[in-house]
Parts: structure tokens; sequence; C-alpha cells
């Protein structure tokens, strides 16, 4: 069956289970900053919210091609993440990355092609 739609970028969600770390935003900045590096992407601005001692934080990259964010709950040892890219950027490689620093974790992970209706 063909595609309805013109494919202009690829959609990842991350799910992360058993993950530590989740209340520290300069390691957290890091491991996106490495992710979007490694994926051929182009970081455009950055923010990052630790909401209180042993809580969790949010987080956005800014990305040329779109963006990376992060919510975490470390009471649950629980982080989403979510990476959209277009063009030549690789968000395969990003979550190969992130899931990299996160070795030892339960990892699942959802993937959709995103795109306009043809026609």
């Amino acid at each position: 069956m063909a595609s309805k739609y013109s494919p202009v970028g690829e959609h990842a969600l991350i799910d992360i289970g058993g993950a530590k770390r989740l209340d520290d935003p300069a390691w957290l900045e890091e491991v996106m900053r490495a992710a979007a590096d490694a994926a051929g992407a182009t970081i455009i601005g950055s923010h990052f919210h630790h909401f209180g001692e042993a809580q969790g934080v949010t987080g956005i990259l800014l990305l040329a091609e779109s963006h990376i964010s992060v919510h975490t709950w470390p009471e649950c040892d629980f982080a989403a993440f979510d990476i959209f890219m277009c063009g030549a950027a690789s968000t395969q490689v990003a979550v190969e990355a992130i899931a990299n620093s996160f070795a030892g974790s339960h990892i699942n992970l959802r993937c959709e092609t995103r795109g306009t209706p043809r026609g």
C-alpha cells in the first residue's frame, strides 16, 4: 500500500525505566547535546528546569532540525524523551546515543514517520 504522506521527518518517543541521575539537569543536557551532535543536528537553544532537590527535570534542546526533549521522575526511576528530526539529521543515531547513556535500564522505543498529506 502506498503512503498517503510525504515524509518530512522521524519522531521517536523513548520511555526509560530503571534510570538513574534523573535529578541532574547538567548531566541530562550533556546527554542530549551529545545525542544531537552525534546525529548531525544543529543546536540553536536550550532550556532545562530542575523542580528541586530529589525531584525531576524538564528540558529541551531546540534544533534547526526540530527538538529533543526530556521529562524525568526520579522518584519512579523514569524518563521520557521525545526526539523529532528532519533533514539530514539522524533520529536513529540520537536514539542510540541516549539509550547508550542509560545502559542497563529498560528502554521502550516508538518511532513514527511524520509528513504531510499528499494531493
